[in-house]
């Protein structure tokens, strides 16, 4: 057998990857070239490994299970829309692998069968006199803690019920005091909507990593009717999700 060369393969790019030669292992959940030197695949080349603390990462920031509503005014601005497909695809890897393959929130594993994955959310620190939105943390959700914490979106895709029954499940909130959470959670929300943010990525650059513009505030909520079309689709079709 000839030596496993790992690959930055973006889940857009896969199957031209696999077409290429590139092999999916499970357990590493990573796509590799049997051996050296596959012209097909060299597009792929791994790049370093992104470090498991980023330059000035607060990993303790938010505990537990909260809605955590993104501004309206910083929709389409997540580190994703910042990153090329690859840095994306290290990111996620570095974040699902020192979260030991497991929600921080839960300890849910992922489950094809249930439609549960592991997901990157990101949180943030709001500086409003300097309208400054700053990225301090990465961490690794599975599917059901996220949809909670964006439990606006998860709304206007018919997920509520769902969402707050996670909610109430993982921190022992009545369902009473699950809806107060989510009513003080939007109205943070619609404080921060009324601002423009400055978006802050420096823990991002300070590791190498190089970002692209995200989407202007006018074309944001173009693409995100387009985006809530797009996944309205994919659930009549039986796809997968986000």
């Amino acid at each position: 057998m000839g030596e496993r060369v790992w690959l930055d393969v973006p889940f857009a790019e896969k199957d031209e990857a696999k077409k290429g030669g590139a092999r999916w292992d499970p357990r590493a959940k990573r796509w590799y070239a049997p051996r050296p030197g596959i012209p097909a695949l060299e597009r792929w080349a791994a790049a370093p490994d992104i470090p498991d603390l980023l330059p000035g990462e607060d990993r303790t920031l938010g505990h537990g299970l909260f809605v955590d509503l993104v501004p309206s005014t910083c929709w389409f601005t997540n580190v994703r829309s910042c990153v090329a497909p690859r840095d994306w695809e290290r990111l996620r890897r570095m974040i699902t692998r020192r979260a030991g393959m497991r929600c921080e929130i839960c300890g849910a594993v992922e489950d094809r069968d249930a439609r549960r994955w592991l997901e990157a959310h990101e949180r943030w620190v709001y500086d409003h006199p300097a309208r400054r939105q700053t990225l301090k943390r990465l961490i690794c959700l599975c599917t059901d803690c996220h949809t909670v914490t964006h439990f606006g979106y998860a709304q206007v895709r018919g997920l509520e019920e769902r969402a707050l029954a996670h909610l109430t499940r993982v921190t022992g909130m009545d369902r009473m005091t699950a809806r107060e959470h989510v009513a003080a959670a939007f109205e943070v929300w619609e404080a921060r909507s009324r601002v423009t943010w400055t978006l802050d990525l420096g823990i991002l650059t300070d590791a190498g990593i190089t970002l692209a513009p995200p989407p202007g505030a006018g074309d944001r909520a173009a693409i995100a009717g387009e985006t809530l079309r797009a996944e309205a689709g994919r659930r009549r079709s039986g796809g997968p999700g986000r």
